[in-house]
């Protein structure tokens, strides 16, 4: 998935996907306007075709595989 940086919002749990209602990581701005929303499977799913509509992409899905850092450094 080609992922462009724009000044979009990050995707929250609040955002669900367009196709499944799963959380959203993937944001794809239209060439014709408006937005869609997609978890990570109907992203990678749809992507040849997502690629030829959309005048942007903000993908998230790095979110899914980051390790979250609870211990402080002090902790350990």
């Amino acid at each position: 998935m080609t992922t462009v940086l724009t000044p979009a919002s990050p995707l929250t749990a609040a955002d669900r996907c367009d196709r499944c209602g799963a959380q959203a990581y993937l944001r794809v701005v239209l060439l014709s306007g408006g937005e869609l929303l997609f978890c990570a499977h109907h992203g990678r799913k749809f992507e040849p075709e997502l690629k030829k509509i959309a005048a942007e992409i903000q993908d998230e899905t790095e979110r899914l595989t980051a390790v979250p850092n609870t211990a402080s450094d002090e902790e350990r």
